[in-house]
């Protein structure tokens, strides 16, 4: 092969595209691995912040039937022995 002088812009795009080739297929797996753990580290962070939503308008809806308890209860005032 000729020096990297004599060579020409396509002869040099050529190279560097091969190289570009090379690297891919040699860290394929790498790269593999490191997508899939993203993919899994966004996948858990999605789906923990769904359930925490979930639980916390669970959670407001059971306080509001408490409130509504209890405002029910302060309306109709205590219990006695004389209005049970």
């Amino acid at each position: 092969m000729a020096s990297k002088e004599q060579l020409t812009a396509a002869q040099k795009q050529l190279l560097r595209k091969r190289q570009d080739l090379d690297f891919w297929k040699k860290n394929a797996l790498k790269i593999r691995s490191r997508n899939r753990i993203a993919g899994l580290a966004i996948g858990a962070f999605v789906i923990g912040m769904f359930s925490y939503t979930i639980l916390s308008v669970k959670q407001e809806r059971i306080m509001e039937d408490i409130d509504n308890e209890a405002k029910i209860n302060y309306i109709r005032g205590p219990r006695t022995g004389t209005n049970s």
